[in-house]
């Protein structure tokens, strides 16, 4: 029997899942159980196909070598986008109480866009990819693919397999559900305001330029301290 990289995946234990809760709290606020529990799945799944040990330990990159973050993983990454996309779908319902979106597809398929990174940028992936990238192409599959597989995996419904595949640029070439145009709209918007802030490392961040998008420099650790100590003074002060 054929694995897809020839590895036996490890177990998927309750300890794998603890880790992915822990890693993820937003998933609890999920209201359906069952797509709740699926959608823990889908991560211990996706890692357990991996040497990552857990969803932090993956690399705060959008795409191996590109925007990565200076600091922070993976997790940050899901747990802002889910809350952002949250965001979004709550201000439109609230304004337009006639407008229908499905706040547990919109959070589950949020924190599940990226799952199939794990695959993506597991080490031993990219170098037998970059070994011979004839073989099986480099990488075999992009993340929104292979997320879309763990997706259907687990038995997830096909509204969030659809965000997971159509949340990059594999949608642009398909008709986007309104919570996978979400997901996606946050997924983008995220790592460009992130250039903006200057978070990302300068040397995977050079499509910013053709964004049109200026990194602003971070405070330095000397702006902090002042800035802590004008705090304290005021505070002192009232």
């Amino acid at each position: 029997m054929y694995f897809l990289d020839r590895r036996l995946p490890r177990p998927v234990t309750d300890a794998l899942r603890a880790t992915v809760l822990e890693d993820l709290p937003e998933l609890a606020q999920i209201h359906d159980e069952e797509l709740r529990h699926k959608a823990v799945e889908a991560w211990a799944y996706a890692l357990a196909e991996t040497d990552f040990p857990r969803v932090t330990a993956i690399p705060g990159e959008a795409m191996p070598g590109v925007f990565a973050l200076k600091r922070g993983s993976q997790a940050v990454h899901l747990r802002s986008v889910a809350r952002i996309s949250i965001a979004i779908a709550d201000e439109f319902a609230q304004e337009f109480p006639e407008a229908i979106v499905d706040h547990d597809i919109v959070l589950a398929g949020a924190l599940l866009h990226d799952v199939g990174k794990a695959w993506e940028f597991d080490p031993a992936n990219r170098r037998r990819w970059e070994a011979d990238k004839s073989q099986a192409g480099s990488p075999a599959l992009r993340h929104p693919v292979y997320g879309a597989h763990v997706c259907i995996a687990v038995g997830l419904p096909e509204e969030i397999a659809h965000i997971a595949l159509g949340h990059s640029y594999e949608g642009d070439l398909m008709q986007r559900s309104l919570e996978c145009l979400i997901v996606h709209r946050a997924d983008h918007m995220w790592w460009s305001i992130a250039g903006g802030f200057g978070l990302l490392k300068a040397e995977t961040a050079g499509l910013l330029e053709s964004r049109k998008i200026t990194p602003r420099a971070l405070r330095t650790a000397k702006d902090r301290e002042r800035q802590d100590d004008n705090g304290e003074r005021a505070d002192a002060a009232g």
